[in-house]
């Protein structure tokens, strides 16, 4: 399934404002967000998630619900390791499958 470029960002912003927006973003230092062919790739900084985790991708499914998979990426050794990967996730548990995932708190 191709997708335009306009698709592409609408999915990863409304990934995005799902898990908080603004506040997500401050709240766990997740930077480098990308738009991906059907979700949202981001980085969070080292040292701060359990396991190592320091990507995190959120998939649509044609089912309206999103595949959420922790990495834990090495760029020097050209390393990327899948730690925990969920199905079957609804809009409204993303936030909290992000929190039991990592570690990382997404609200005060």
């Amino acid at each position: 399934m191709s997708s335009s470029k306009e698709q592409r960002l609408q999915v990863a912003n409304t990934i995005l404002m799902q898990l908080g927006g603004r506040r997500f973003s401050m709240m766990t230092g997740a930077k480098q967000f990308v738009a991906i062919e059907r979700g949202l790739l981001f980085a969070l900084p080292a040292r701060l998630a359990k396991q190592g985790i320091n990507k995190v991708r959120i998939e649509l499914e044609a089912n309206d619900t999103y595949t959420v998979t922790a990495l834990k990426v090495n760029a020097r050794r050209g390393d990327v390791i899948e730690v925990q990967c969920e199905s079957m996730v609804y809009c409204d548990q993303l936030e909290a499958t992000f929190e039991r995932m990592t570690g990382v708190y997404t609200r005060l």
